[in-house]
């Protein structure tokens, strides 16, 4: 679906335009194990990323942030789409993070600086071919989050790219449980 169906075709029927409010029909329903490995990994993921801000939390560094829910969601859930590879992920969450870094040094706080953020950060993911929805919220996040405003580029790399790392290693985890332990 691309969204231009209705001037395609020149009319659309009311099923056609209730069918995005109801969920994906599929042949088959979710097995135990299709539900417990992605949640297990999610909570595996938070749960070391919350000891690792422990750990760094003395140094006003933090690992976990709302993003890598997201990231978990798309890595565990899904790991198959396109948002979920590799590359992907690293280009766009390093990437949209810098994005954020320069919005807020050029725009301030204010709406201007979200605007051009996500516009720009939608932009780099675009050119680059690197879809991975998660990452439009790390330039918000950098410029409306004051605790992170000192670590300047480096807030790419930690927690950005930092981040995407341990999840990667989980995400092999979860894949390899999922495809061989079922229930």
């Amino acid at each position: 679906r691309n969204g231009s169906y209705l001037l395609a075709s020149g009319t659309s029927s009311d099923a056609s335009l209730l069918e995005d409010w109801f969920p994906e029909k599929i042949s088959e329903v979710p097995s135990v194990s299709d539900i417990l490995w992605p949640s297990i990994g999610g909570f595996v993921a938070m749960a070391l990323m919350g000891k690792v801000d422990q750990i760094l939390s003395p140094k006003g560094l933090s690992i976990t942030t709302a993003p890598f829910g997201a990231v978990c969601a798309v890595l565990f859930a899904t790991p198959a789409a396109p948002s979920a590879r590799k590359y992907n992920m690293f280009v766009a969450q390093i990437g949209c993070a810098a994005v954020g870094v320069f919005s807020y040094l050029a725009f301030g706080s204010g709406w201007l600086a979200r605007s051009t953020a996500l516009a720009s950060a939608l932009a780099f993911m675009i050119i680059t071919r690197a879809l991975h929805p998660p990452a439009a919220s790390l330039p918000l996040l950098f410029i409306d989050g004051a605790k992170f405003h000192d670590l300047n580029l480096w807030y790419a790399v930690f927690p950005g790219a930092a981040g995407c790392i341990i999840l990667c290693f989980i995400q092999e985890l979860v894949c390899y449980l999922k495809e061989n332990v079922k229930f």
